[in-house]
């Protein structure tokens, strides 16, 4: 097993390799340049000579990539443009918003999605295993930001004033401020890592709320997450659920499914205890490029939905030619897509036995 992980975690430096170039190359070929994105009608020629040698954009590409390697063998991904800080400390106050939302999504697609597949699988050709698949199907045709903008007009607008309305945008509702972990457990004198990891804790919003006990706060968190949540978990949903229900399909149909029937065990225990763990090594598989897909997927839910997470931030560095911030986000989403890869592989000796990762 730590030979398997040793040589994964081997073969991860030249995909990030890949990664830093592709996107150290592309970062420079979108059209205009940093100076004129960031000062607008103030970017003088003067000025702009002056802003370029001041972050090096006026030597050779070769020298800047070269640069920018040097720097990240040392750990530093690089000062945002925009905000004038380290892109480290600018990512670290943005991740949180979307690990919240992913991790949401995610347990909104796998419950649900699983849960389907199964009953789906149980009641073959059924009313509900057709209803369940032709919607399934349309959860996979609609784009994010399509499904996005259809929620929040539905449930924002139409449904305002009615019971099951929902916030369609912000983090928190006006008036409510939540009290960050430190101060509520009075560690506002703490210092180094253990400072920074509890600020990364107390900026999720409802973990935050959780460990603190202010359920009012997490009540208005979670009511502002449902809809965002529910846009970017819908396609990972539906394909869940497709594979689980072909999964589950292929396996009940099987010699040892038909030897537990016969020795007489009940249909709910031969499809939950001997089917369903067999069936989840491909929805394994699913799942975790469903987590990779939804980090990117965020971009877009966490524009139309106003969140400051790391997809608003790197559709603002875009926009406004912010090297740095575009070429360290995209860095930490890909390390994270590859650390997922990885569980997902090794979960596979768990889940099925006679698989051994050597």
């Amino acid at each position: 097993m730590l030979r398997f992980i040793l040589r994964r975690l081997l073969l991860a430096i030249p995909v990030l390799f890949g990664v830093i170039f592709v996107v150290f190359a592309l970062s420079r070929m979108i059209p205009g340049d940093p100076c004129r994105a960031q000062l607008g009608e103030k970017a003088t020629p003067a000025v702009c000579e002056s802003f370029l040698h001041r972050y090096g954009f006026d030597q050779p590409i070769p020298v800047q990539f070269g640069v920018y390697l040097g720097s990240l063998a040392q750990g530093d991904l690089g000062t945002s443009i925009k905000y004038g800080r380290p892109v480290t400390t600018v990512l670290w106050e943005r991740l949180p918003v979307t690990v919240e939302l992913t991790i949401l999504a995610l347990l909104f697609a796998t419950v649900l999605g699983v849960t389907l597949g199964v009953l789906s699988a149980a009641r073959r050709n059924s009313i509900f295993d057709v209803g369940t698949m032709f919607f399934a199907n349309i959860g996979v045709s609609i784009p994010v930001f399509v499904l996005g903008l259809i929620l929040a007009w539905l449930f924002g607008v139409v449904l305002r004033d009615s019971p099951i309305s929902l916030p369609p945008s912000g983090r928190f509702t006006a008036g409510i401020v939540p009290v960050p972990l430190t101060q509520a457990w009075g560690l506002t004198g703490l210092q180094g890592p253990l400072r920074a990891i509890a600020d990364f804790v107390g900026s999720t919003a409802i973990l935050n709320a959780l460990l603190t006990g202010q359920w009012k706060v997490l009540g208005d968190a979670l009511r502002h997450m449902i809809l965002p949540a529910v846009a970017l978990g819908t396609i990972p949903l539906a394909i869940i659920a497709r594979m689980t229900r072909s999964s589950l399909l292929d396996v009940m149909g099987l010699d040892y499914i038909r030897t537990a029937r016969a020795k007489g065990l009940s249909e709910r225990l031969v499809v939950l205890k001997h089917g369903l763990r067999n069936a989840l090594l491909p929805v394994v598989t699913v799942i975790g490029l469903s987590l990779g897909g939804l980090l990117s997927g965020a971009v877009l839910t966490e524009t139309i939905f106003n969140l400051a997470g790391v997809g608003r931030t790197l559709v603002d560095a875009i926009t406004g030619r912010d090297y740095p911030v575009i070429q360290g986000m995209t860095l930490v989403t890909a390390v994270m897509y590859l650390v997922i890869n990885l569980v997902v592989d090794v979960s596979y000796a768990y889940l099925d036995p006679r698989i051994r990762l050597t």
